[in-house]
């Protein structure tokens, strides 16, 4: 009896998608769909920038180019599945893409995360011991740095995802979500999730609170650093080496706090509003925060805002 009012894993889920409103979902669709494609150009163009431009062969700008792999890697294992839901009327997912699309964006996150801790290190070290950069920051320390990054993220994620997808599911199969999110489908379980929510709770303290708390003291040795360079000239140099990595920490880590940290509604007739802001919250982490990083750094950094310039320089000249 207890078994057929499980979900069957064939059966899979159903996203309930951002609105109901066909007028509504057009609109979302193309914004969704440009936002989309800029992401891919903005980070496609600064990895080949990157890769391209012999002067950009530093630490700094490899760790850029895998927050660049990152973001679009997390981008489309969920992007397309929200745009295919505009597209359809009955947005039904398989239980297994569920369980892919799940491990995918929750592994790039988690990834991310680290590797924004490791760019923070970095400018540590360029700041506060410029004289021992090219010795502590070797091939052979930072590659293993990023390649430790994805293990972490991947190695949790693989323990999060299997644990969500062993649970039983009940009746009701229906998402509120837009992609498949792990704590929306927890909520769909019949059976204890405590387990699912302690290690949750650990993985949080892990990639989120620990990361958090390592950039924080970087900062503050690199401001206190800064602020004791004597002339004006030599602080504004030395602060616009690490503004752009700063201001991707602060948008990135600061949208997280602020989708799980916002205190709940109690009001009934308030819930749907609240679903509505949760989900158009992660919309902004998972598609605008991707978009912006490349402009950020395009923005802030001159290196690689000269380089952007001489790679469609040269194209032109080359036509």
């Amino acid at each position: 009896m207890v078994r057929s009012n499980q979900t069957s894993p064939m059966m899979g889920f159903i996203l309930q998608g951002l609105s109901a409103h066909p007028m509504l979902e057009k609109i979302f669709f193309v914004l969704i769909l440009v936002v989309y494609l800029m992401i891919l150009l903005g980070n496609g163009v600064l990895i080949l920038v990157t890769i391209l431009d012999s002067h950009q062969h530093t630490p700094t700008y490899f760790f850029l180019r895998n927050l660049s792999f990152l973001d679009i890697c997390y981008t489309t294992s969920s992007v397309p599945l929200i745009l295919d839901s505009f597209l359809t009327p009955r947005k039904t997912i398989p239980f297994s893409a569920c369980a892919v699309q799940m491990l995918l964006s929750f592994a790039m996150g988690a990834t991310e995360c680290v590797l924004l801790s490791r760019m923070a290190f970095d400018r540590y070290v360029a700041i506060c011991n410029p004289l021992r950069y090219p010795e502590i920051m070797r091939k052979t320390a930072y590659v293993p740095m990023a390649a430790s990054s994805l293990a972490a993220g991947s190695t949790t994620t693989m323990v999060q995802t299997s644990l969500a997808m062993q649970l039983p599911f009940c009746g009701d199969n229906v998402i509120n979500y837009f992609p498949c999110e792990i704590l929306a489908v927890l909520k769909l379980a019949c059976a204890d999730i405590s387990i699912n929510v302690i290690s949750m709770g650990v993985a949080n303290v892990i990639f989120l609170g620990i990361p958090v708390l390592f950039i924080f003291f970087s900062y503050v040795f690199i401001i206190a650093t800064i602020l004791r360079i004597p002339s004006a000239e030599g602080r504004k140099k030395a602060f616009s080496t690490c503004s752009a990595h700063l201001t991707v920490v602060v948008v990135f880590y600061g949208t997280i706090l602020f989708m799980y940290a916002k205190p709940k509604s109690r009001d009934p007739l308030g819930a749907d509003k609240q679903d509505l802001s949760d989900k158009l919250i992660s919309l902004f982490y998972g598609v605008v925060t991707p978009m912006l990083n490349p402009i950020i750094y395009s923005l802030r950094n001159k290196d690689v805002k000269a380089a952007v310039k001489n790679l469609v320089f040269q194209k032109r000249f080359i036509q």
